[in-house]
């Protein structure tokens, strides 16, 4: 089975990198959809603080630095077909496991200026998404602290999106041709 691994700072595209993932067929599994289970199932109000804060310390107090893979594993496993995208890594321990669990495992970065990153977040409407600037950097910083920076240093290719969404899926359908093909 063929692992493709997405990280990137929020509002970076990864979810548009798994949404044309999907429209090749490639199933996606969603990192952070571990978490809205958990915060759900615990009874707290899906937040960007809940998620990000609560939520995901919970979980990494609990089971470790890669609490948060170590759920995703099961999911990814249960696709059983022979390519899958996982989304939103977030730490150099997640990619640790997923390398050790996967041994055909391949992480793609994902690159875009804060700027960008700060509209796009503002233009997607997601109920956990931050509504300002300030609170952009404080997810940051915590995502940093995870250990995101270097999970990404640790990408085998970065696709930078800064341009137009049709430049970018241009870029993403490309990098998974080559990743289907075995030559990324």
């Amino acid at each position: 089975m063929r692992v493709i691994g997405v990280v990137g700072l929020p509002g970076s595209g990864k979810g548009e990198f798994s949404r044309i993932a999907g429209v090749l067929d490639i199933p996606v599994v969603v990192m952070g959809d571990s978490i809205r289970e958990y915060v759900r199932t615990s009874g707290q109000t899906l937040s960007d603080l809940s998620m990000g804060g609560e939520a995901s310390a919970q979980l990494r107090e609990k089971l470790g630095r890669d609490a948060i893979a170590q759920l995703t594993v099961p999911r990814v496993e249960a696709c059983g077909t022979e390519v899958v995208i996982i989304d939103g890594i977030r730490s150099e321990a997640e990619v640790v496991l997923f390398r050790s669990h996967f041994p055909d495992f391949y992480l793609v970065g994902v690159a875009c200026p804060d700027a960008v990153r700060l509209e796009r977040i503002f233009c997607r409407g997601r109920e956990d998404d931050v509504s300002s600037a300030a609170e952009l950097m404080a997810r940051d910083e915590r995502e940093r602290g995870w250990g995101l920076d270097a999970a990404l240093a640790m990408a085998d290719v970065t696709v930078t999106n800064d341009g137009s969404l049709e430049a970018y899926e241009t870029a993403v359908r490309a990098l998974l041709r080559e990743c289907l093909e075995g030559s990324a």
